[in-house]
C-alpha cells in the first residue's frame, strides 16, 4: 500500500508524520551539534556581530532554498511510481532520454557516481554524528577528553552489531525520541533568543548578501561549513516511498525547520554575548545541570540518524544489485511484515570497518567536517542535474521553465561544492576514495556482465531450433516439471544441454525462465509473467521485477495456473548454470578489471538464494566462460 493512501485519515497522517520526523530528519536534526562550531573553528570567520548575523542569515536561507524550495517543493514531486532516492531519480531520467543513447549513458555514469559517493556519506554520518554528540563530555568535564574516541567506538560497535536483529522494535522509538530532540533544540534556542531578540534581524536576506559582498573570501570559506546545516537533506527524497509527500512536508514545516532555525539563532544569540563559547556553542547553550542528560539524548539522536542512513545503504545496495550494478549479496529480511526491512551483512561490516577507520584516523568531528561537506555537495549537485532532465524530458516542460526551476539550485549547489573542493587535502579525499572505489566496482561489474552476456549469446544455440531438432527423435520423457533458468531469452540454457548429455532425459513439462529487472521500483503481479508456448509441453517464460521487488521465482511461477500451466511443487526441479569466468588478454576490459570482475563473480552470492529457489529441488551445472 502506498504511503499516500495510508495517510488518507488524520490519525494515519499524524502517525506517518511522527515516523517521518524520526527516520527522515534524524541526520539533518543532528547538524546543530557541529555546523556553527565548524563555521567559526580555528578562526576561519572572525567572531564579531556582523559576521554572526551574516552566518545566521546564510544558514536560514540555505535551509529555505536548498531544503524547503528545492527538495520539499520541487524534488518530492519527481516520484518514480511513488518511490524516491537517487536511483529512482536515475531511472526516471534515463528512461526519459532513452531515445538519446549518448546522453543516457552519461546520465547513467553520473547517477552511479552519485550512488557511489552516497556510500562515502554512509561512512561519515555515523562517525561525525556520534563523535559530535560524545564530544559534549569535553564541555561537561574536560578531563574526560581522552574517553571521547573510545566511547564513540563502543556506541558505533553496538549500533552495527544490532543491525542483524532489524529495526522493528527500536524503530518505534525513532519518532518520539527525535520529536523530543527537536523540542529540546527549540527550547535551548528560545531561551537565548529571548535574552538577545535582536538576533532575529538575521532572518532578512540582506545580512547574508552583505556578508557575501563585503567579505567574499571569508564568506567562501564559511560556505564550506554552512552547508553542514543541510546534511541529510537527500533523505527527504530517498524516503518518499515510505511516507509519501504530505507527512514529509508537514514534518519539515511544522516541526523540523522551526526547531533548527530556533536552535541556530539561539547559538548565534549566545555567541553575541559570550564569544568565548565558540569552542562548542551547542553544548554551551545548556545549563550545567542539563549537560549529561543532553549528551545522552544527543547520542541517542545521532544513533537514530546513523541507523536511518545504514538502513538506506542496505536499500540502495539491494536496488543496485537488481539493476545490475553490484554482484549478488546475501540479503536477510528482518521483518515478516515489512519487505523493506533488510540486512546486508557484507555491507554492514564493510561500513563498520570504514567508520571505525574514520573515527580513529580523524579523531574529532571538526576533522571529519572537512570530509563531510564534499560528499553532501556532490550528491546535491547530481540530484539537481537529474531533476533538470526529468522535468525537461519526462514532464515535457519548456526549456526556459526547466532552466529557471533548476538553474538557481544548480548555482547554489555548485558554489557549496566549490567551497568544499579546497578541503580535499584536509579530509575531503576520504569520501572521494570510498566513492571512487565503489564507482570502479559498480562500473566494472556492469561492463563485465555485458561482456559475459555477449559471450554466452555467441556460444548459445537458438532455443526454437534446438527443440525442433531434438523432438525429431525425442529423448525419454520423465514425470514432473523442469524449470531451466536462463539469462538470455530465446537461448538454449547450458543446464539443458548438460542434462540431456549426462542424463539423456527430458521432463514432461519444461519451462525456460528468464528473469528481467526493470528501471522502475515496483511491478505488480498482473504484469509479472509473460508466457509463450513452444510446443511439446515447453514454454518460454519471462518474469518481470522492479528494483524494489523481491525476486521470488517459485512464487511468480504460481501465477501460470491461470495460463493453463500447472506446477506441482514437489514434482518441480530447478536447473541452473553456474558460470566460471576466466579473464583473458585482448578482451573488452583491461586485464586487471577482468580479473576483478572474475573475482566478484566468483564470490557473489548464489543465484539460487537471490531468486529464492528451493535448495532441495535445485540442480546446478557449471560452465567456464572466457571474457
Amino acid at each position: 500500500m502506498r504511503a499516500e493512501t495510508r495517510s488518507s485519515t488524520p490519525g494515519a497522517l499524524a502517525g506517518l508524520t511522527l515516523a517521518a520526523i524520526g527516520v527522515v530528519y534524524g541526520d539533518i536534526g543532528t547538524s546543530p551539534l557541529y555546523a556553527l562550531k565548524e563555521v567559526f573553528a580555528e578562526g576561519r570567520v572572525p567572531l564579531n556581530a556582523g559576521n554572526i548575523l551574516g552566518i545566521l542569515s546564510l544558514v536560514f536561507w540555505t535551509l529555505t532554498v536548498v531544503v524547503s524550495l528545492k527538495y520539499v517543493v520541487l524534488i518530492l514531486r519527481a516520484d518514480n511510481h511513488g518511490e524516491g532516492g537517487l536511483i529512482a531519480m536515475l531511472a526516471l531520467a534515463t528512461q526519459a532520454v532513452k531515445d538519446k543513447p549518448v546522453l543516457r549513458t552519461r546520465l547513467l555514469l553520473l547517477g552511479i557516481f552519485g550512488t557511489a559517493i552516497f556510500f562515502g556519506d554512509g561512512v561519515i554520518t555515523p562517525a561525525i554524528s556520534v563523535l559530535s554528540a560524545v564530544e559534549g563530555l569535553e564541555v561537561a568535564a574536560p578531563a574526560l577528553h581522552r574517553f571521547v574516541v573510545p566511547i564513540t567506538l563502543v556506541v558505533i560497535t553496538a549500533l552495527f552489531a544490532a543491525q542483524r536483529f532489524g529495526t522493528t522494535v527500536v524503530g518505534r522509538l525513532f519518532g518520539p525520541v527525535t520529536l523530543l530532540w527537536f523540542g529540546v533544540l527549540a527550547v535551548l534556542g528560545v531561551v537565548h533568543i529571548l535574552q538577545h531578540p535582536q538576533v532575529l534581524v538575521a532572518l532578512s536576506p540582506h545580512h547574508a548578501l552583505g556578508f557575501l559582498v563585503n567579505e567574499p573570501a571569508v564568506a567562501f570559506v564559511a560556505l564550506g561549513a554552512v552547508v553542514l546545516c543541510v546534511t541529510g537533506a537527500e533523505a527527504l527524497y530517498a524516503d518518499l516511498g515510505h511516507f509519501g509527500c504530505r507527512p514529509i512536508r508537514l514534518a519539515w514545516f511544522m516541526v523540523v525547520m522551526p526547531a533548527l532555525v530556533l536552535n541556530y539563532f539561539g547559538q548565534g544569540a549566545m555567541l553575541l554575548q559570550h564569544p568565548e563559547n565558540v569552542r562548542n556553542p551547542f553544548y554551551e547553550m545548556a545549563p550545567q545541570w542539563a549537560l549529561f542528560p543532553l549528551i545522552g539524548l544527543a547520542t541517542l539522536a545521532t544513533v537514530i540518524a546513523s541507523q536511518a542512513l545504514i538502513t538506506a545503504a542496505f536499500s540502495v545496495t539491494k536496488q543496485a544489485i537488481q539493476l545490475g550494478y553490484l554482484p549478488r549479496l546475501r540479503v536477510v529480511h528482518t521483518s515478516v511484515r515489512e519487505t523493506g526491512q533488510i540486512y546486508v551483512p557484507f555491507v554492514n561490516w564493510s561500513l563498520y570497518v570504514c567508520v571505525v577507520f574514520a573515527v580513529v584516523v580523524f579523531g574529532s568531528s571538526s576533522a571529519l567536517a572537512h570530509a563531510y561537506g564534499i560528499a553532501v555537495t556532490i550528491d546535491m549537485t547530481i540530484t539537481t542535474v537529474m531533476t533538470f532532465f526529468v522535468i525537461r524530458y519526462a514532464w515535457k516542460l519548456p526549456l526556459a521553465v526547466c532552466l529557471a526551476a533548476t538553474g538557481v539550485f544548480f548555482v547554489v549547489d555548485f558554489v557549496f561544492f566549490a567551497a568544499n573542493v579546497v578541503k580535499v587535502l584536509d579530509g575531503g579525499w576520504f569520501p572521494l576514495v570510498i566513492g571512487g572505489a565503489m564507482f570502479g566496482l559498480m562500473t566494472t561489474w556492469k561492463q563485465g556482465r555485458r561482456l559475459l552476456s555477449e559471450r554466452l549469446r555467441q556460444e548459445s544455440i537458438e532455443l526454437d531450433a534446438f527443440l525442433e531438432s531434438i523432438f525429431i527423435s525425442p529423448p525419454l520423457r520423465v514425470p514432473g516439471t523442469a524449470v531451466f533458468l536462463s539469462a538470455e531469452q530465446g537461448a538454449t540454457p547450458f543446464a539443458l544441454l548438460h542434462n540431456l548429455k549426462h542424463n539423456k532425459v527430458l521432463h514432461e513439462q519444461n519451462l525456460f525462465v528468464t528473469v528481467q529487472h526493470h528501471e522502475r521500483p515496483w511491478i505488480g503481479f498482473d504484469k509479472r509473467c509473460e508466457v509463450q508456448p513452444l510446443g511439446h509441453d515447453c514454454w518460454q517464460v519471462t518474469l518481470h521485477f522492479g528494483f524494489k521487488n523481491d525476486p521470488d521465482v517459485p512464487e511468480a511461477l504460481k501465477l501460470l495456473r491461470t495460463r493453463g500451466v500447472v506446477l506441482e511443487e514437489m514434482e518441480t526441479s530447478y536447473f541452473l548454470s553456474r558460470d566460471s569466468v576466466i579473464a583473458t588478454l585482448g578482451g573488452g576490459m583491461a586485464l586487471w578489471r577482468e580479473q576483478l570482475f572474475a573475482s566478484m563473480h566468483r564470490n557473489a552470492a548464489g543465484a539460487a538464494d537471490f531468486l529464492n529457489l528451493p535448495a532441495n529441488r535445485l540442480v546446478e551445472l557449471g560452465t567456464k566462460v572466457e571474457i
